[in-house]
């Protein structure tokens, strides 16, 4: 099948929008501790104008708004968009897509973007419309998951069906050329959209859940990709999948359950003033 952005587009809207009712409590705890990272890393001030782009229930967007920022968040599932208002009132959320966004040029100092490049279609196209709305010497940092071993919250589901399964099993469109799954692509990626300055590099967080079961339906029920391959597999195979991530979680375990390693990249780029140079 070939790579379709259209298709794509409307694969991740409506898995979004059916799993935006129970995201918070399936996988928003496991993308929450990388959110001090990131807005460290495009150093929001205090008057700050933020967008978080792939927003999805505000979490990312109502930080920023703690440290001052006034912050508009940007998501194209209406489910999410719904969420997102009724949790933090205090931020703006518009509904939208992150590669046509309505914003006027030079609108922001700062976009962010935790976890949401890798669903779009088109992430190059995201980031240089990231680009247009920032003004001069703004910044820009988004996070995506490694997809190694060293990622053992997601790796235990993939190595289950792996082993009892058949990963190349999914209901999901194939994606595109752009990718930004390894620390090369995503500052490959940057500087395409014009960035400067750019850098990334992994950073490391702790999941916590009751147990493996509860990780294997937090990717069930909380997320797009993860969820689509889970969905596609054989209803025969699935105790056995289930079992296996039970069995190899039970490493992780702790006496308030279970911690599990995720890894994430986190990207950086400049709107440098050297491009507004004639």
């Amino acid at each position: 099948m070939a790579f379709d952005p259209e298709a794509v587009r409307e694969f991740e809207r409506s898995s979004w929008n059916r799993s935006a009712a129970g995201y918070e409590a399936s996988f928003a705890p496991a993308t929450t501790p990388f959110i001090p990272a990131l807005l460290d890393a495009v150093g929001i001030a205090s008057g700050d104008r933020v967008l978080d782009v792939c927003c999805g229930s505000g979490r990312t967007a109502s930080a920023a708004t703690l440290r001052g920022a006034a912050v508009n968040g940007l998501d194209f599932s209406r489910a999410m968009v719904e969420v997102a208002r009724s949790e933090h009132a205090s931020v703006t959320f518009d509904e939208g897509d992150a590669e046509a966004m309505s914003y006027p040029d030079a609108t922001f100092d700062a976009v962010v973007c935790n976890f949401g490049m890798h669903h779009v279609p088109r992430p190059i196209v995201a980031l240089r419309e990231a680009y247009r709305v920032l003004r001069t010497g703004g910044r820009c940092a988004f996070t995506v998951w490694t997809t190694g071993a060293e990622n053992v919250g997601l790796a235990l589901v993939s190595d289950a069906i792996e082993r009892h399964g058949d990963r190349n099993l999914t209901t999901a469109p194939p994606t595109g050329p752009d990718r930004v799954r390894s620390v090369e692509e995503c500052v490959s990626a940057l500087r395409e959209a014009g960035f400067g300055q750019v850098r990334a590099g992994t950073e490391s967080q702790s999941w916590r859940l009751a147990n493996g079961r509860a990780l294997f339906d937090a990717l069930r029920t909380g997320t797009a990709r993860s969820s689509a391959r889970i969905g596609a597999q054989p209803a025969s195979v699935l105790p056995a999948i289930i079992a296996d991530v039970e069995k190899h979680a039970a490493s992780y375990r702790d006496t308030e359950g279970i911690a599990v390693p995720m890894v994430a990249i986190l990207a950086f780029g400049v709107k440098d003033r050297r491009e507004a140079l004639p």
